[in-house]
C-alpha cells in the first residue's frame, strides 16, 4: 500500500493546479485520473487554444447558491495571478472580446504549464486509474484502485468536474463522494449549453439554420449582448450560452435582435421615407435577409410598408425587439460546456475549500456549486480554487 501526504482525484485544470502548488509546498502528493492523458477538457477549450481567463473576473460573474462563497478564493489567486504564470513561461496570448484571454499558439501549452509545475512539485501522476471505493480512516483515506491496489492520505481533493460531456469520461463520481460523507448536493444541470426549440417552432425556422446576427438576450432581471446563432435545433451562440445558465425548463426568454435600436421607430420613418418599398427589403438592411422575411411573414405583413398601420408596425417591431420564447429544453450534458449545481458551498471552507464535518477531504473545480459566465470565467474559478486547497492540504 503507497502512502502520500495528500492524493488529488481528477487530472483537470483545477486538480492539476492543486497538485503542483501542494507539491512546491513538499507536500508528497498524487494526482489520479481515470483517462489516458490530463487536462482534457484544457485542450479542447476555445477552439483549441484555451480561453484560460478573463481579464474582469470577480464573484459577480459565478453563479452559486451562495453568491458570495466564491469571493475568498477568487481574491487568494486571481486573474492577475495566472496571467503572471502564462507570462512567465513566455506562452504568447490575446484577448478577444470582453477580457476573453487566449493563447496565440494551443492550448497544450497551458497543460505542458500545468504539467511542468506539477513535475517542480514532485508530483506523481498516475493516469488511466480508476478510484473504485474512498474510505475514511481516523488520520486519513484509504482508495481501492480497479486494478486492486490501494492507496493511503492524509488529504484528499475530489477535482473531478461534473457530468458536461459525458464522451469525454465526465461522470458523477464527485457527487458521490460527497453524498458518501454527509455533503449536499445542490441539484445539477447543464449550463452554458444551447436551447431547444418544440417542432412547431422548428418547423418555421428551419429555413433559419445557420444564421447568425447580434443579439440582446433577457431571462428575468438578466441579460446579455453577444452573437446569436439559429441551428438545426434551436438557438446557440454565446449569448444563448451565457442567458441557458439561468434559465430553467419553462422560463420565458426574450430576444431583441435589433439591441439598442427602436425598430418600431425606424419602421415609422421608412414608410414615411420609403412608402412604396416592403418591409423585407427594408429589414434585411438591419438584419439577415433570412430573418427579415421570417419575421415579415411569421407577422403577416405583406405588401409596401405604407399599406401597414402603426398598430401592425408595432407587431412588426416586437417581434424584432421582444421576441418571446419558451424554449423546450436545452441540448443536454453531451454539449454543455459546464455543470451548473454541484457540492453544496454550505459545507465547505470557502478559504480552503475543505469539507467542513470531514477534515481532510477537499473539492475544487466545477464539483462545487460555482458556476462561471462563459469567456474563461470557469478556468479561473478551478486555478483560484485549485490553489487554495494546495495551499493547506
Amino acid at each position: 500500500m503507497s502512502s502520500h501526504d495528500v492524493i488529488v482525484i481528477g487530472a483537470g485544470a483545477a486538480g492539476m493546479m492543486c497538485a503542483a502548488v501542494a507539491g512546491q509546498r513538499g507536500r508528497k502528493v498524487a494526482l489520479l485520473d481515470h483517462a489516458k492523458s490530463p487536462g482534457e477538457k484544457i485542450r479542447i477549450s476555445g477552439g483549441g487554444r484555451c480561453n484560460f481567463t478573463n481579464r474582469h473576473a470577480s464573484p459577480g460573474q459565478f453563479l452559486s447558491a451562495n453568491p458570495r462563497f466564491a469571493i475568498s478564493a477568487l481574491s487568494r489567486y486571481t486573474q492577475q495571478d495566472f496571467i503572471a504564470l502564462i507570462e512567465r513561461y513566455g506562452i504568447a496570448y490575446h484577448e478577444k472580446t470582453l477580457g476573453q484571454l487566449f493563447c496565440d499558439g494551443s492550448s497544450g501549452q497551458v497543460i505542458d504549464l500545468l504539467l511542468s509545475e506539477m513535475r517542480k512539485g514532485g508530483v506523481e501522476l498516475r493516469l488511466s486509474t480508476q478510484v473504485e471505493q474512498v474510505e475514511k480512516e481516523p488520520d486519513g483515506f484509504v482508495l481501492h484502485l480497479s486494478d486492486g491496489e490501494t492507496m493511503r492520505c492524509r488529504s484528499l481533493v475530489i477535482a473531478t468536474g461534473g457530468k458536461s460531456i459525458p464522451k469525454m469520461g465526465a461522470s458523477d463520481f464527485g457527487y458521490r463522494i460527497a453524498a458518501q460523507f454527509g455533503l449536499d448536493i445542490v441539484p445539477t444541470r447543464p449550463a452554458l449549453v444551447p436551447l431547444t426549440f418544440d417542432a412547431a417552432l422548428l418547423k418555421r425556422l428551419n429555413a433559419l439554420s445557420g444564421v447568425a446576427v447580434q443579439a440582446q438576450v433577457r431571462h428575468g432581471r438578466t441579460a446579455f449582448e453577444e452573437a446569436l446563432l439559429f441551428t438545426h435545433r434551436g438557438l446557440s451562440g454565446p449569448v444563448i450560452l451565457q442567458i441557458s445558465s439561468y434559465w430553467r425548463e419553462g422560463d420565458e426568454i426574450r430576444v431583441s435582435l435589433l439591441p439598442g435600436q427602436d425598430a418600431f421607430a425606424l419602421l415609422r420613418a421608412a414608410r414615411t421615407a420609403h412608402a412604396r418599398q416592403e418591409p423585407q427589403t427594408f429589414l434585411s438592411r438591419l438584419l439577415p435577409r433570412r430573418l427579415a422575411k421570417d419575421i415579415v411573414d411569421a407577422q403577416g405583413c405583406a405588401g409596401n410598408l405604407a399599406d401597414l398601420s402603426d398598430a401592425r408596425l408595432r407587431a412588426l417591431a416586437d417581434a424584432i425587439n421582444d421576441w418571446r420564447i419558451v424554449p423546450s429544453g436545452s441540448e443536454g450534458y453531451r454539449t454543455a460546456e459546464v455543470t451548473a449545481g454541484g457540492v453544496d458551498t454550505k459545507g465547505l471552507n470557502s478559504a480552503t475549500m475543505e469539507a467542513k464535518a470531514v477534515p481532510g477531504l477537499y473539492f475544487i473545480g466545477e464539483v462545487v456549486d460555482v458556476t462561471g459566465w462563459l469567456g474563461g470565467y470557469n478556468f479561473q474559478w478551478a486555478w483560484s480554487s485549485g490553489f487554495c486547497a494546495g495551499r493547506v492540504v
